[in-house]
């Protein structure tokens, strides 16, 4: 390690993340155990890809992502596959008979620590509503697989601000990680 990342120190620490000064980078960490995100990638029965849409405090806007929440913040034991199905149901009303873990990798490695992990839903039944928890006010948007990257630039013409892993998600649909093909 250089000796310019030596001095780590913690300036601020919240429920969920934490600011930290190392040497003369400042970055954020997350606190909850592993520091991971899943990001779940679920197309129904009727071959419509799940979005959600709700308004982000920190970018002061309305965002269009797939659902998505923290890994282990609830129960800590839980696995990326058993909070990537909560959050599915807890967020869009849906519910999955299988969660597989696609890749996991940093969200933007310059300021935080946060890993985030593709995941597809694949067996899905609705169960219920969606929406969220008490404190979230999310709209579920079902759209047709065929449509859906032009669905989802419109909504950015809008206004709405679109994460790019969306355009990841979408490809993940029908392909392994290594471009291939997935058989469905």
């Amino acid at each position: 390690m250089n000796d310019t990342y030596s001095e780590r120190r913690v300036v601020y620490e919240g429920k969920f993340q934490r600011m930290v000064v190392d040497g003369r980078w400042e970055y954020c960490e997350r606190t909850h155990p592993g520091g991971l995100a899943a990001i779940i990638i679920a197309l129904t029965p009727a071959h419509k890809v799940l979005f959600v849409e709700q308004y982000r405090i920190p970018l002061q806007a309305k965002t269009i992502e797939m659902p998505a929440g923290l890994v282990g913040d609830i129960h800590t034991n839980e696995s990326i596959e058993e909070s990537a199905i909560r959050e599915l149901e807890e967020e869009t009303g849906w519910t999955a008979q299988r969660a597989e873990i696609l890749m996991i990798g940093p969200t933007s490695s310059g300021s935080s620590s946060e890993r985030v992990a593709f995941v597809r839903a694949t067996g899905l039944s609705r169960i219920g509503e969606g929406g969220g928890d008490v404190t979230e006010e999310i709209t579920v948007h079902e759209v047709p697989y065929a449509g859906a990257a032009a669905w989802l630039a419109r909504k950015m013409q809008e206004g709405y601000e679109l994460d790019p892993k969306l355009w990841a998600g979408l490809w993940m649909i029908d392909h392994n990680l290594d471009g291939s093909l997935r058989e469905s």
